[in-house]
């Protein structure tokens, strides 16, 4: 009786320490929760903060050159600002994000996804993305005169005259897409190339670009991204980098299907295209991500597991984003 006693504890010992190794052994993945769609949100806001320049200014001094730290040059004319419709005097606060590099363009969601004239949408290929705010006691300001960028073209792989100017345009659920403005009828406003810079000049605060749509004469498709159970389009993202155009352009899989997969519904995926299909999402304040090397086919759908994915700091991302050529 006491031999049997024995034996059955020893043998529910062994199935208890069994149970135990095959968790230890098996995908911790199991352990991981979805993020909330407010904690995805904040990591984005962690990278515009990373990537935004203060500076200070003196109203109604005139024109007023900031250097940011790539070297581009913001020329604003402090005479021309206004609160409220009041011309504004004293001091006032910019707020100033350059985004020349794909990585960055990720961590702050700020894709290269311009608006064709039938309202699709396709790939820049950017020249630089830049972000203005001027505010004077927490009021935004606006200005009745022109602005003025000198861009380096060392920082876009050098001058490429077919590059024209772009508004970021911010919609409910603040993504970002980029809209070309109708030329002024006083030829000015717009963006020209010459020598070593490009010349940039625009009269609204918020978002600006300098871009030029990807071109690719093959037939097209539309694509669809599978996110692992639990992520959607509120607490995760899917980005493409396509092979061969460096690190200044990044396409987003910007709708959500009723079947529950990220989608670029556009049509506008030139098929045998060599890419890097991303997903992104927030794990305790860090990145969690994989990133897929693919080839184009027609009506492709791209699968992520939880397992596939590994998590990283904001600058192991943006590194491992860049390194993608």
């Amino acid at each position: 009786m006491n031999t049997n006693f024995k034996t059955i504890g020893l043998l529910f010992l062994l199935v208890i320490n069994f149970v135990s190794c095959d968790n230890s052994d098996g995908d911790n993945n199991n352990l991981v929760l979805p993020p909330s769609a407010a904690a995805f949100k904040g990591i984005t806001e962690k990278g515009i903060k990373k990537n935004t320049q203060n500076f200070t200014i003196t109203a109604g001094t005139g024109v007023i050159t900031l250097t940011s730290a790539k070297g581009v040059k913001l020329n604003i004319n402090g005479d021309c600002l206004t609160k409220n419709g009041v011309a504004v005097t004293g001091v006032v606060d910019i707020e100033y994000i350059e985004l020349f590099d794909k990585g960055n363009m990720l961590i702050t969601n700020k894709p290269t996804m311009g608006v064709m004239p039938d309202g699709k949408k396709n790939l820049l290929i950017s020249g630089g993305e830049f972000f203005i705010k001027a505010t004077q006691g927490g009021v935004e300001l606006k200005t009745s005169c022109y602005m003025n960028l000198i861009i380096p073209a060392a920082l876009t792989d050098g001058v490429d005259n077919t590059m024209t100017l772009w508004n970021g345009i911010i919609d409910d659920k603040g993504e970002l897409a980029w809209e070309q403005p109708k030329p002024n009828a006083d030829g000015t406003g717009g963006v020209q190339g010459e020598g070593t810079n490009y010349y940039v000049t625009f009269g609204n605060f918020g978002w600006t670009n300098v871009d030029r749509f990807y071109s690719d004469p093959r037939p097209k498709t539309t694509l669809l991204a599978d996110a692992p159970d639990g992520y959607d389009n509120n607490n995760s993202a899917v980005y493409l980098s396509y092979d061969g155009e460096g690190t200044n352009a990044l396409a987003k899989l910007d709708t959500y299907t009723a079947a529950g997969l990220f989608s670029e519904h556009y049509g506008q995926i030139p098929i045998g295209l060599k890419c890097h299909v991303i997903f992104v999402t927030e794990d305790n304040g860090q990145w969690r991500y994989a990133i897929k090397a693919v080839t184009i086919a027609a009506n492709d759908v791209y699968t992520f597991t939880l397992a596939e994915t590994i998590v990283g700091t904001e600058a192991q991302l943006v590194a491992a984003i860049n390194a993608i050529q």
